[in-house]
């Protein structure tokens, strides 16, 4: 998916290279103002996609027109050619204070989801315990989320996202409110849970570096009436490191998204 997909451009992909995400024909306007016109993307199966283009370009915007969260104009988005009401998507919020159910603990704020799908509470146990494992939790899941730092409320609702095993797993701005010791925390476990699961991964960021550190293909926005300026394929091996921001290769990429950005500030 390095190549521009032009709004008329027929899309011809073996069934094994077959993108997850498809948008075709998006339409969105606001106050009569048109905000993205006959929009067509395709999303990787088993990448992490990052969002990134200037200020009211609509990066949160797309993420949740995908994720169902604000209705479409017109237009078509298919999961692997289902429906969103046949895909399980797990969607992490900006603002995590307002994401957890405050009466609640922690652990259950995690086991939420599975719960209301009527998972057995055994095997509920289970999963939780599992994701526990996976992000090597070490404060207390029995306090409720007030009782939380910042970074460990976003650890909370990362981990109730991942908890359904969704197919989809969509971040908006999730290092936004972080200090930076919790980001390295963070990025380490996305890539491990990805690496894990195997989870279609889309992220919108207001940061560069955080942007460009975890994603297989950046997604490059243009000013509105919003196109694709370019997507930006980014190869690093995973795991990566903090140290990976001074690879050769992380500087060029993240070198070129900020021309390529600073192209479009100017246009």
């Amino acid at each position: 998916m390095s190549a521009v997909l032009q709004p008329d451009e027929p899309v011809a992909m073996p069934a094994a290279a077959r993108a997850h995400v498809t948008v075709r024909g998006l339409s969105k306007s606001f106050a009569g103002k048109p905000l993205y016109t006959d929009f067509n993307l395709d999303l990787p199966r088993s990448k992490i996609v990052s969002i990134f283009g200037p200020n009211g370009c609509g990066k949160s915007t797309l993420m949740n027109m995908i994720a169902g969260l604000i209705p479409l104009d017109k237009g078509e988005i298919l999961f692997d050619g289902k429906t969103l009401k046949e895909t399980k998507i797990g969607y992490v919020f900006q603002n995590y204070r307002d994401a957890l159910f405050p009466w609640i603990t922690a652990r259950d704020n995690i086991a939420y989801p599975l719960r209301r799908h009527g998972m057995k509470e055994a095997e509920v146990q289970a999963r939780v315990d599992e994701l526990i494992k996976l992000f090597e939790i070490r404060f207390d899941l029995a306090r409720y989320p007030y009782e939380l730092s910042g970074g460990q409320m976003q650890t909370v609702c990362i981990m109730r996202s991942l908890a359904p095993n969704p197919e989809v797993m969509f971040l908006d701005e999730p290092f936004s409110a972080l200090d930076f010791e919790m980001t390295l925390f963070i990025r380490e476990k996305l890539q491990e849970a990805h690496l894990a699961t195997g989870v279609t991964m889309v992220i919108v960021s207001h940061d560069l570096e955080d942007a460009v550190f975890l994603a297989d293909e950046i997604l490059l926005l243009t000013r509105r009436p919003t196109r694709i300026a370019e997507i930006v394929p980014f190869n690093l091996p995973r795991p990566r490191q903090p140290e990976s921001m001074s690879d050769p290769e992380f500087v060029r990429v993240k070198a070129h998204t900020l021309a390529v950005f600073k192209r479009e500030m100017k246009a």
